[in-house]
């Protein structure tokens, strides 16, 4: 699969190539002919000076087209991602229909409009005016992408960019580069006029950081590390800066629980999309009482979670991202077992595949849940009451999502009030959550500012007040 970069619909002709391999066996799976920083200039350009304005009704129409065309080419795109990610194929078949989600709710969105009227006649000192809200796009956005979502990632920025007008410059992720492209080429196809999106893959001192650091782009939206994403928050500049960084996030099990509905979210929390999404189970939390219980459960269930090659629909874990992610894992799951922990289960490693691996008596201070180990782990901690409960989940840097297993309100509500986290689900994985939904930590996770279709779609704009005599 020959690919290249696009600079507001022309492909770029460079003597620079990415050759993009499988984490699983090394076969080189695609090649993309690389931009440098004349590109970004052109893009910026392209951007700024921009086209026909699109109406509303043109911008539902082509993402509703590209939904269309998504659809018609699902198995194409979840083929791409597991194969440049290592992700199991069932894994990449479900984020497709994620990102068809992302793209039908932008449509609607790009419909609708939500100005606000305020009448001035209702204060002493008011007039027979009244004050209207409208919504205007950013003159240019560039928005950065990780790997773990080679999909889903990149359409929850371009939607929501696009379903306001926002131009955008799109850099993904150098790992797995061909998804987004796959996905630039569709939204052209869609209709989409090509001044609206550029997408440049190069060095990160010719791509990245001036397309960080340039007054030209009016906001920077970036998924990935708390150390990069503070980086851009840094040199940013006078603009706005969207964050959605790690997570380290808990599924707490209180004694009371089902301890059925517990050890599946535990499972699929731990293990789904090879442990490698911020919202994943990064902490199981379960109340000491029941432990025994759940573990008696919880080993049979993990043990299901077939480990193996990402194309055969069997396999549910695939690998993480390369051969480094798996040996770091490895090395927390070996410093963790010489503070004291017990491996139950799983723990070997094979290049980039990790087995998933059931970690029990895992110390509070151990590497892998003080920072966020990105992979299908599932380290196992207990506590005392809901007290301790709320203590140890706040404990961390990160303040992403959470899930609790509980059958008692009263604990429900004391979770929902007193964690440090930007989402409580009760009874459900922490990553829970419709595509259109708010979504956003805070602390090391993020700045506060939530994403989801919705919310994006106002972080892409800025608000005009105007008033009129009435």
């Amino acid at each position: 699969m020959k690919m290249t970069c696009y600079v507001a619909g022309t492909a770029i002709q460079s003597d620079s190539v990415l050759e993009v391999k499988s984490p699983y066996d090394h076969r080189l799976v695609g090649t993309v002919t690389l931009a440098n920083a004349s590109h970004v200039e052109q893009a910026i350009q392209a951007g700024l000076n921009g086209g026909k304005a699109l109406t509303r009704y043109d911008r539902f129409s082509i993402l509703d087209k590209a939904r269309q065309l998504l659809i018609a080419r699902k198995d194409e795109f979840a083929q791409t991602i597991s194969a440049e990610s290592g992700l199991a194929i069932r894994e990449a078949i479900y984020e497709t229909g994620r990102a068809h989600d992302v793209l039908m709710f932008a449509a609607m969105e790009s419909l609708k409009d939500d100005g606000q009227i305020f009448s001035c006649d209702i204060s002493p000192q008011g007039k027979a005016r009244k004050i209207f809200t409208l919504r205007e796009p950013l003159k240019l956005a560039a928005c950065i992408t990780p790997f773990n979502h080679p999909l889903n990632q990149v359409v929850h920025k371009l939607a929501p960019a696009l379903a306001v007008g926002t131009p955008v410059i799109l850099k993904p992720s150098e790992k797995t580069p061909l998804t987004a492209i796959l996905l630039t080429e569709l939204l052209y196809e869609a209709g989409l006029p090509h001044y609206m999106l550029s997408t440049l893959l190069g060095p990160t001192a010719e791509i990245a950081e001036p397309l960080v650091k340039d007054p030209r782009i009016d906001i920077i939206s970036f998924t990935g590390s708390v150390a990069v994403g503070k980086r851009i928050a840094g040199s940013a500049g006078y603009k706005k800066v969207i964050l959605e960084l790690g997570g380290n996030d808990p599924l707490i099990i209180m004694e009371d629980a089902d301890i059925d509905t517990a050890v599946l979210l535990a499972a699929e929390g731990s293990f789904r999309n090879s442990g490698q999404r911020c919202t994943a189970v990064k902490r199981i939390l379960v109340h000491e009482k029941i432990k025994a219980a759940f573990l008696e459960k919880f080993l049979p269930k993990a043990q299901t979670y077939r480990c193996g090659d990402p194309a055969d629909p069997d396999t549910k874990v695939g690998t993480v991202i390369d051969e480094p992610a798996a040996v770091y894992l490895e090395s927390v799951i070996h410093k963790a077992v010489e503070q004291g922990a017990k491996v139950l289960l799983g723990g070997k490693r094979k290049g980039a595949l990790l087995e998933p691996t059931v970690i029990d008596e895992v110390p509070r201070d151990a590497q892998m849940v003080v920072q966020e180990s990105f992979g299908p782990l599932a380290p196992i901690l207990t506590f005392r009451d809901i007290d301790d409960a709320i203590a140890l989940s706040n404990s961390t840097a990160y303040g992403l999502s959470s899930g609790i297993v509980t059958k008692n309100m009263d604990y429900a509500l004391r979770f929902i009030k007193e964690l440090k986290v930007g989402t409580v689900n009760i009874n459900e994985v922490p990553g829970y959550r419709i595509e259109s939904s708010p979504f956003g930590g805070i602390k090391d996770s993020g700045l506060g500012i939530k994403e989801g279709v919705i919310e994006a779609m106002k972080c892409f704009t800025y608000v005009k007040t105007f008033s009129l005599p009435w």
